[in-house]
């Protein structure tokens, strides 16, 4: 059986360069943009968040939200508040809902995933193995926030912690991810395709 080529990105959060917040409330770390950072389809940051405040508007886009480290935060919509802490699962929100953050005892960082036009998914997951599929075309990735290894057809990679690490299925794939405690993600433009198996 041919084993399936796959390509990976890799990028440390270490690597990636703080950029301050105009309202003094935190930085932010992108992480990766595609296709580019200045016109992306889908892009993916990890927040260091210092205060309370609202959320930017992205109209047309659609949000998913995890808190990796910290007590947590609350986040206040129209309709509702929604209570985040590291060992919940992420939120899935629009970027035009208006969103105010509330820290619930000091500073968190936060995970975000943002994408236009996208079938998105992301999960928390602990230890495993977990198996994950991707059809042909889709994005499949990992936060890893402790250190994670990927395996498929007898190939390995091993993610550092606090890493991103992402690929596009060149053909349908089938990864087995396990590690202490990290996230998955897929992007799609096709409902219903993508996630773990």
């Amino acid at each position: 059986m041919t084993v399936p080529s796959v390509s990976w990105q890799i990028r440390r959060l270490a690597d990636a360069a703080p950029v301050a917040w105009r309202n003094g409330g935190g930085v932010t770390h992108e992480l990766a943009a595609w296709p580019s950072t200045a016109d992306w389809r889908w892009r993916i940051s990890v927040a260091e968040v210092a205060k309370d405040g609202p959320f930017s508007h992205f109209p047309g886009v659609d949000r998913r939200f995890a808190v990796l480290s910290g007590a947590g935060v609350r986040l206040c919509f129209a309709d509702r508040i929604v209570p985040l802490t590291a060992l919940d699962a992420p939120i899935a929100f629009s970027g035009e809902d208006a969103c105010d953050c509330q820290l619930i005892g000091g500073a968190t960082l936060d995970f975000n995933l943002m994408s236009q036009g996208l079938v998105a998914r992301l999960d928390r997951f602990q230890h495993g193995p977990h198996l994950f599929e991707a059809p042909i075309s889709d994005t499949l990735g990992f936060f890893a926030m402790d250190p994670l290894q990927l395996t498929w057809g007898g190939e390995a990679l091993n993610v550092p912690a606090q890493s991103l690490c992402w690929c596009v299925a060149m053909q349908p794939l089938c990864i087995q991810a396990k590690g202490a405690s990290f996230l998955g993600w897929t992007l799609s433009s096709a409902i219903g395709q993508g996630g773990p198996a």
